[in-house]
């Protein structure tokens, strides 16, 4: 198979990383900025340290490693398998660049090398809602060309790329508008040369009930690139009909030994999700459903149970070299029943083979946080840790910014640059706020665990009323905790900004403030306990104050907010008045 040339790609991680607990900062040396962006906030650096209390009770030890795989707001995963090489896409929403891509090649050592949607041409996310955009992309490869197909939510519908190298670049979208009313189109490559993509789509006729989807087929011409033929419906509603079930999506077909397997989400993306099966001796079906459905779920156990991992499903399979058989698929890591901050993350298992079904759990078995890895050769640790508890820290001192950082919408207007202070991030201060529209000047990165700190330091001097400039904790533009240097009635301030429901238009609440020295680097951090969240601040070198403690984390939870995101942690910056 073809060798993929990645150190380009893996060039842009331009961070510091160490295990938790093990890194330094480091002493300011940025030089001040000049020119238009002279009073611009400037970051010197950026640290997270995550530290959850489950992985030191269940360490991974030799032979072993820890779910998730890529913690944190990464869900929808789909994965495929080229020579000894995996790679896996996940689902971006209204965050761009869109659709990061990982590689490995044992399955658990993943490391990003890049973002399949890095141009503003291949992906319109303008006034987007933040659960918007992106929707559940799949990656498939065929004869030497990878394929990424995915739906972008109110903003054109069903489209793909295509690249010879999965690092990029990745072409520009080819629509297939024949995809009406669909979502979670996936492509399936037939051994006999034919393509199809299947999908999610309205039923036919009038939906019998509130969730009534159906699964879609249609066939793909690869050298034409378009949909050809009828379209047919090849699942109703989901595995039973009469019983009701709701929004089946996520479908993927596969082969094995002449039979045909198709695979679905079904039950929605809350604690009901789960992962069901149906197997097929011709490509159009009929597809029958497995008697042991679901093959996946945790959703008939115990909501109470310590370290509860739920949601499980929307899974995607892979058959590695040694001839065994992996999924990867989301689920949630629980605080408390069904809340959880850290959004929907990837996970993996493995699949077993009975009687000709595939199946990842039964009874009462539960999603591990540790377990056996794949009988592969194991790979070095990744540059930037996925998994477990680790401390990563931006310096801000490489060309562009690693391609874990998002910024909200497609970039048109410039937000902050790397070069204005060398080893410094410059955010715009700009009159935009967080409004559901705009491309406020925001950059985050993902918060990965539920014991977490976050940490920045900041140099500005606001020299107007309502301009701020500091660390967010993010959920969207209605829900998040913002901890800033601020200039308030002439005067600076660090305050925490609390925005909890959609009642009170733009303005949050002020939940603390005190004065500060802006004359001097001033440090902020915010610090996750599950529900909890402090809010710290300290001047130059002086220790760390508690400007808030014990704030409610919940509303920056998927339970609270809504939608599909997780929380992101980051520096935004801002003129607009409150």
């Amino acid at each position: 198979m073809r060798a993929f040339r990645l150190h380009a790609a893996l060039a842009a991680l331009a961070v510091t990383v160490a295990c938790a607990g093990a890194s330094a900062p480091r002493a300011a040396t940025t030089v001040a900025a000049a020119g238009p962006h002279a009073g611009d906030p400037r970051f010197d650096w950026f640290e997270y340290v995550g530290e959850d209390t489950i992985y030191r009770k269940m360490p991974a030890g030799p032979g072993e490693y820890h779910n998730p795989i890529l913690a944190g707001f990464y869900p929808d995963p789909s994965m495929v398998r080229v020579g000894d090489d995996f790679y896996i896409v996940v689902s971006s929403f209204a965050y761009f660049p869109g659709v990061p891509i990982f590689h490995s090649r044992d399955l658990v050592s993943w490391t990003q090398i890049g973002n399949v949607l890095d141009r503003p041409s291949q992906l319109n996310l303008d006034s987007a809602g933040i659960s918007r955009g992106v929707f559940a992309p799949v990656i498939r490869y065929n004869k030497g060309t990878f394929y990424m197909i995915t739906t972008v939510v109110d903003r054109g519908g069903n489209f793909f790329v295509t690249a010879t190298n999965p690092a990029g670049p990745w072409s520009e979208p080819t629509w297939l508008p024949e995809l009406v009313d669909g979502i979670d189109p996936s492509f399936f490559f037939d051994d006999n040369g034919k393509a199809y993509v299947v999908n999610n789509g309205p039923p036919e006729g009038k939906p019998l009930y509130q969730g009534h989807r159906a699964i879609w087929m249609q066939e793909f011409d690869i050298a034409g690139k378009r949909m050809v033929g009828p379209r047919k419906l090849i699942v109703n509603g989901g595995v039973d009909l009469s019983k009701k079930p709701i929004w089946i999506e996520a479908p993927h077909i596969f082969r094995k030994d002449g039979k045909y397997y198709l695979i679905c989400a079904e039950g929605g993306t809350a604690d009901q999700h789960s992962e069901v099966l149906f197997r097929s001796d011709s490509v159009w079906g009929p597809y029958v459903p497995f008697s042991g459905n679901p093959i996946l779920t945790q959703r008939h156990l115990d909501k109470n149970r310590p370290n509860a991992i739920g949601t499980a499903g929307h899974a995607d399979f892979v058959e590695t070299s040694a001839g065994e058989w992996w999924a990867v698929f989301l689920a949630t890591r629980d605080y408390v029943d069904n809340v959880y901050n850290t959004g929907r993350e990837t996970f993996l298992m493995p699949v077993r083979w009975e009687n000709g079904w595939p199946i990842i759990t039964t009874g009462d078995q539960t999603v591990p946080y540790v377990a056996k890895r794949p009988t592969l050769p194991p790979q070095p640790a990744p540059p930037v840790p996925t998994s477990g508890n680790f401390t990563i820290r931006d310096e801000f001192d490489g060309p562009r910014l690693p391609p874990y950082w998002h910024v909200i919408r497609t970039p048109r207007v410039q937000t902050y640059d790397l070069t204005s202070t060398p080893g410094a991030l410059t955010l715009f201060a700009r009159p935009v706020g967080l409004e559901p529209t705009g491309i406020p000047s925001f950059v985050g990165r993902r918060q990965q665990h539920q014991r977490f700190s976050a940490t920045t330091s900041v140099r500005y001097a606001p020299s107007q009323d309502g301009a701020k400039a500091g660390i967010i904790a993010f959920q969207n533009d209605e829900f998040y905790y913002f901890l800033s240097v601020a200039r308030v009635a002439g005067r600076t301030m660090v305050q925490l900004e609390k925005r909890a429901d959609a009642q009170t238009g733009s303005a949050g609440t002020i939940v603390a403030s005190a004065p500060v020295d802006a004359a001097q680097p001033i440090r902020l951090r915010i610090q996750g306990r599950a529900d909890r969240y402090d809010f710290l601040y300290a001047a130059g070198n002086d220790p760390w104050r508690t400007l808030a403690a014990d704030q409610d984390g919940r509303i920056l939870s998927t339970a609270v907010a809504k939608g599909f995101v997780g929380t992101m942690l980051g520096l935004y910056a801002t003129t607009a008045a409150r």
